[in-house]
Order: structure tokens, then C-alpha cells, then sequence
């Protein structure tokens, strides 16, 4: 054994976290749902490496003083910068870019898959974590983002969010640039000052946003952030534009923006996608109670191209000292046209929607919805004695070809030190096959799940305990039915 001071200590790196059964399980079961309603919508998978070349991903370009900015990359052996991905819509632009001339047009992808950031990690922010996405790529029709929209309802419904606990908000980037142009912003920086305190509306409130949309505003630690410099009518404009959304019904908002936005051309170009949107909405199903208009959503303030979206959850949620907790948004897409044209100089229409999958499963588990429940082991076979081995896998392999889940104790300790472990396991049943049992062909069950429920307090239905023995020896050849019985209670 080498000297203590020289052995490793046991750690992760800051922001990767390990997940066991039942996380894994719950972020499984949702990407098996989601999945289903993306292939039901006719939405093919895909699926690209972990590493893009760096000056592809196009975020974050590593340079000769800071290789691993923003994203962990590497030098290839020739010399090309390789990095993990970051998201998985900038491998899709490359992929698109590369296949063009033999895909189908538009091209309809859905992908899902761990993505890593070299970034600062706090509460709740890792370096890595899965994401799923969809998008639509060569369809410019409104109705293309509309259906991205409604998938996306569907499959926060099928994930376990049903209607009322979520809300997707939806935006258009003409309708933003349409008012920057009539509160007579020109500047690229005074726009971007604007969407920044127009961002900020949920945690500042209008007040404080009319502060960011003037001279500035003075947080409580005293830090003063400098306005965009607008005048007090044009601040009112912009507060007044986003206050449409809580007009009433998608109708109702569009007509309440179209009062504010007064006749710009962009302005009416948004107004127009967003009707045509309305019109799929509605025609797919998707009712106000899922899907709103709301003019404060901003996203992506350099990306995004078109119509916005953001997947906010409504559900009231505590945390593991039961405090209130709010998680806000749990996924967002929107249209992004120039990403494809980096790689080929020809702009090409785009829309997708992307969520975090472990979030959404935090968020689950925090409104008391988790889809993992407790992680259920596996039947355990009691191992007495070396001799009888052969027996136990023989039994512990006719239960795995019943589609029973089954090990053999394989550890070194005795019975009482058995059970311990098949309830550590959270085993439903554990089966003993001792020297007697073998001669008699027999088995004895004892039906663990049941020792929990007692031991939980689940002793009023005596009828349900009479029929349900803790224990039982019965013959060997009934032992699959008895243990199916314990499975399915």
C-alpha cells in the first residue's frame, strides 16, 4: 500500500456531479417520452459527436492566449482546435452545412445528448448536463415555429407537466426591432441597452426597468448600471409594449401591440408572423392556457432572428428543506436564420426548442412529480453455501428469463447481513434456497416491499395483509407467479 501522502483524493471536478438509479431514471423516462412525440410529429433523430472543431462552434473561439475559453478544447495532432460541444445547435448548422445537397428539405431533426461549458459553476450550474432539442431547418413559414411551439407543449405534457403547469411565452424579434425604430434607437449599442432592461422586467419590475431604460439604476449594494438613454416617452413606449401581454387572449395581445408598435415595417412583418402563428396554435390544439403572447420575452440578444419562445413553469415547487422555490424557465428556442450561412454564406431559414433535461427533471422531483421514484433493485437470491451456487444461478436465471430482475448475493457475509443488503437494494422480495429447500423443491419468499409498507405505518387493511404473507415456502415451480404478485402491488 502506498504512503497516505501520496494517494489521490477521492473528488469530482467542480461541476460535474455523479447521478445514481434514480436520477438516470427519471431523465430517461422523459427522453423516452419526449422522444415519442418528436418521431410522432415526423421528427428524425440525430445524433453528432461530442467534439466539433472550435472555429465551428462559432460561440466560443478559442485563441492563441486562451485555448479553453468558454468551452474545454484541444490541439489535434494537426494542429486543429478541437472542443466538446456547447450546445447541440451549432453541430446541427455544421451537420446541415455539410449535408445539404442529400438531405431532405426542410430537414427535421431531433438530438439529445450531454453538452459541456467551461464556465463558472454555482447552484444549479454545471460544466456538464444533458440537453434535448428539435428544429426545423429550410422552412422561413411562421407556421414552421408554431409547430416547434406545440411539440414543445406536447412534450412537456408527456414529460409530466400537465396543462397549468407550464406556459410557453412567445415573442417576435421584429416586433422588439419594430419599437427600437418608432422610440428612434439607431445605435446597435442603445438596442442592446434596451433588450437588456426589457430582460431584466421579471426580477426589476417596471420601475426598475424604466430606470435601465433612462440614465440608469443604483442597485442596493450601492453599483450603479448605466441606462440605455432613452427619453421618458420612449421608456413608456417600451414599458407599454410589454405590459400587452396580459391583454387577454393571443388575439387580443397581437391587437394591443399593434396599438404601441404604430405602423413600423418590421414592426408589421413580426405582427404578421405571430398572427399566422396564432392561426396553427389553434388549429393544432394548443390553447392560451399553454401557449401565450408576451412581449417582454427576450432571448439571445444576437442570435435569435424572428419569432422567441421561452417554456416557463408554473407549478409550485419546494426544496429539499421544503422552502418555496421558483425555477422560472425550463426550456426556450425561437427562429435563428444566419446560423447555417457561417459555414456557407447563404442565409437559411431556422427554429427550434431546447431544454435541460436534468432540470426539468429537478423540477419534477420539486413539485412532487418525479418520474424516477424511489430506484427499485433487484430480486436478490440468498447465497448459503458454496456448494449450492450452481443452484442459485440456475434459479436466478430462469427469473432474468421471465423478465424478472435477479442477482445471486455474491458478498462474503452471512444471512442477517443478506437481507440487510437485498433492503439496502430496495429489493422487492428476496428468495432463500437453502439445503431443505433444494431436497424439497421448494423456495421461500420474503416479500421485502411489504416489510417497508409495515414499517411505514400501512397496518389498517388487514385484509390486504392477510393475503399478502411476509413470508412464504412454496414450490419452486409457483415462484415466478409469487414473485410477480409482489411486483405488481
Amino acid at each position: 500500500m502506498s504512503d497516505a501522502s501520496q494517494r489521490p483524493e477521492a473528488r469530482a471536478p467542480r461541476g460535474f456531479i455523479d447521478r445514481r438509479a434514480r436520477d438516470l431514471a427519471a431523465e430517461r423516462e422523459i427522453l423516452t417520452r419526449v422522444s415519442a412525440v418528436y418521431e410522432r410529429y415526423g421528427f428524425e433523430a440525430l445524433d453528432t459527436g461530442a467534439f466539433e472543431y472550435a472555429d465551428a462552434l462559432g460561440k466560443f473561439l478559442p485563441d492563441a492566449d486562451r485555448p479553453n475559453e468558454g468551452v474545454f478544447a484541444l490541439q489535434d495532432d494537426d494542429e486543429q482546435w478541437m472542443a466538446l460541444r456547447y450546445d447541440l445547435t451549432a453541430p446541427l448548422a455544421r451537420f446541415v452545412a455539410q449535408h445539404w445537397e442529400t438531405l431532405p428539405k426542410p430537414f427535421r431533426r431531433y438530438a439529445f445528448g450531454p453538452v459541456w461549458r467551461n464556465e463558472k459553476p454555482g447552484p444549479g450550474r454545471y460544466r456538464e448536463f444533458v440537453q434535448c432539442d428539435a428544429d426545423t431547418v429550410g422552412s422561413a413559414r411562421p407556421e414552421a415555429d408554431a409547430e416547434i411551439i406545440a411539440m414543445a407543449a406536447e412534450g412537456l405534457g408527456a414529460a409530466g407537466l400537465p396543462t397549468g403547469a407550464y406556459v410557453i411565452k412567445i415573442n417576435n424579434r421584429k416586433l422588439l426591432n419594430g419599437l427600437l425604430a418608432t422610440a428612434g434607437v439607431t445605435t446597435e449599442g442603445q438596442k442592446l441597452a434596451v433588450l437588456r432592461a426589457v430582460d431584466k422586467l421579471d426580477r426589476l419590475g417596471p420601475d426598475g426597468v424604466r430606470l435601465l431604460l433612462g440614465e440608469g439604476r443604483k442597485d442596493e449594494s450601492g453599483a450603479f448600471t448605466k441606462g440605455a438613454g432613452l427619453d421618458a416617452k420612449s421608456a413608456q413606449a417600451v414599458l407599454a409594449f410589454t405590459a400587452a401581454g396580459v391583454a387577454g387572449s393571443r388575439s387580443e395581445t397581437l391587437d394591443a401591440i399593434a396599438r404601441v408598435i404604430g405602423g413600423s415595417a418590421e414592426g408589421d412583418e413580426g405582427l404578421e408572423e405571430l398572427s399566422r402563428i396564432e392561426r396553427a396554435l389553434t388549429g393544432l390544439g394548443v390553447g392560451a392556457d399553454q401557449a401565450i403572447f408576451d412581449p417582454s420575452v427576450v432571448r439571445g440578444l444576437e442570435y435569435y432572428t424572428g419569432a422567441v419562445f421561452e417554456a416557463e413553469l408554473l407549478l409550485e415547487t419546494t426544496d429539499d428543506k421544503g422552502e418555496p422555490v421558483r425555477f422560472g424557465s425550463v426550456g426556450g428556442g425561437g427562429r435563428y436564420d444566419d446560423l447555417v450561412a457561417r459555414f456557407t454564406g447563404e442565409r437559411t431559414p431556422a427554429t427550434g426548442f431546447s431544454f435541460g433535461v436534468s432540470r426539468l427533471a429537478s423540477a419534477l422531483r420539486a413539485a412532487g412529480r418525479d418520474l424516477g421514484g424511489a430506484s427499485r433493485g433487484p430480486v436478490v437470491v440468498i447465497a448459503f453455501s458454496q456448494d449450492d451456487m450452481g443452484a442459485y444461478f440456475q434459479l436466478v436465471g430462469e427469473l432474468r428469463a421471465a423478465g424478472i430482475a435477479a442477482e445471486v448475493y455474491l458478498g462474503g457475509s452471512g444471512m442477517k447481513a443478506q437481507m440487510k443488503y437485498a433492503d439496502r437494494r430496495m429489493s422487492p422480495a428476496a428468495v432463500i434456497l437453502g439445503g431443505d429447500e433444494i431436497a424439497a423443491g421448494t423456495v421461500t419468499v420474503k416479500d421485502l416491499d411489504l416489510g417497508r409498507a409495515l414499517s411505514a405505518g400501512v397496518t389498517d387493511n388487514a385484509a390486504w395483509r392477510t393475503e399478502r404473507p411476509g413470508q412464504q415456502t412454496i414450490p419452486r415451480g409457483e415462484l415466478i407467479t409469487a414473485l410477480r404478485r409482489i411486483l405488481e402491488a
